[in-house]
């Protein structure tokens, strides 16, 4: 049961591409549809957090999870999703899931772990599939989608690298709910409260909220107590697989030769660094990718 968790939530994130396309046929805006998703997520995850009654966090591990919910969550989003809105999905997808490689480099950088034979072909394996990603990206990778996608890896590793600093014991579901809200109020405040205007709309951004954020965290969080985080942490790898497959479906995008054998150098070096206990420790500090997941499968009782 563990496996069939985890692979939920790889596809429920990996679904939230074609969730804001179509929010974005119907008319809503960027910021609009992550306000609406955040909005949903937050109210969900309040209910829940008033029913498990959690302790609350000291005053300064509140202001650094808002800080993280509010800044580094709300801009990964907002890169990440701009990018979808810009370029093939599956493109982006890809480009963002070269943050481990980068979360990785920020901790060797930061003397936090030694870099060893495993974590250079694991950065070698990433850079070479960036390039290839990169270098035959054709008319389809136009430039401004392809810098927010970047703009995503960097904002999300960032993210992950600060999270890293919170209490183990901190309740996932509370520290979800308070990075939704400040996200929903950052890009609230910046979007001008530019929400959908009509029931489609509503529709598409209330399944990014509870398909590809509330139902896809929860899973992951079942799927890390069943299975372990170092499996957990592997088996959602299938989440930009879930983005290839349905955007080829759905839309009819399809990778290069040269693309796609740089997905798999990048998807390759993403297992090699999931290995590592830390690095799988990171990504459970709530916050996404997914990708998107706000809370990353991190804390791993998080995501």
């Amino acid at each position: 049961m563990g496996v069939l968790w985890c692979l939920v939530s790889a596809l429920g994130f990996g679904l939230s591409p074609i969730f804001a396309k179509e929010a974005y046929a119907s008319g809503v805006s960027v910021t609009g549809m992550l306000t609406g998703r955040f909005v949903i997520a937050a109210a969900v995850l309040w209910l829940v957090v008033a029913w498990r009654r959690p302790a609350l966090p000291v005053a300064r591990v509140a202001l650094t999870a808002v800080g993280l919910g509010g800044v580094g969550y709300a801009v990964q989003a907002l890169c990440y999703f701009g990018a979808v809105a810009r370029i093939d999905a599956s493109l982006a997808a890809l480009l963002l899931y070269t943050y481990p490689a980068l979360v990785t480099a920020l901790a060797v950088g930061r003397r936090r772990e030694s870099l060893d034979r495993r974590k250079l072909a694991a950065l070698g394996c990433s850079a070479v599939g960036l390039v290839l990603l990169l270098g035959l990206g054709g008319s389809a990778a136009q430039l401004s989608g392809v810098l927010l996608a970047l703009g995503a890896a960097v904002a999300y590793s960032l993210y992950l690298t600060v999270a890293d600093g919170l209490p183990e014991n901190l309740d996932v579901y509370l520290l979800s709910a308070i990075v939704f809200t400040a996200a929903a109020v950052t890009l609230g405040v910046t979007g001008g409260l530019d929400l959908p205007a009509t029931a489609a709309g509503w529709a598409w951004t209330g399944l990014l909220g509870l398909v590809s954020t509330v139902l896809a965290m929860v899973a992951l969080f079942v799927g890390v107590r069943l299975l372990g985080a170092p499996t957990a942490a592997i088996l959602s790898c299938a989440e930009p697989v879930v983005t290839l497959v349905s955007t080829s479906l759905v839309y009819g995008e399809r990778l290069g030769a040269g693309q796609l054998a740089g997905g798999i150098a990048v998807l390759a070096a993403v297992l090699v660094l999931r290995l590592d206990l830390d690095l799988v420790r990171q990504r459970q500090l709530v916050g996404g990718h997914a990708p998107d997941a706000p809370v990353d499968r991190g804390h791993l009782d998080d995501r």
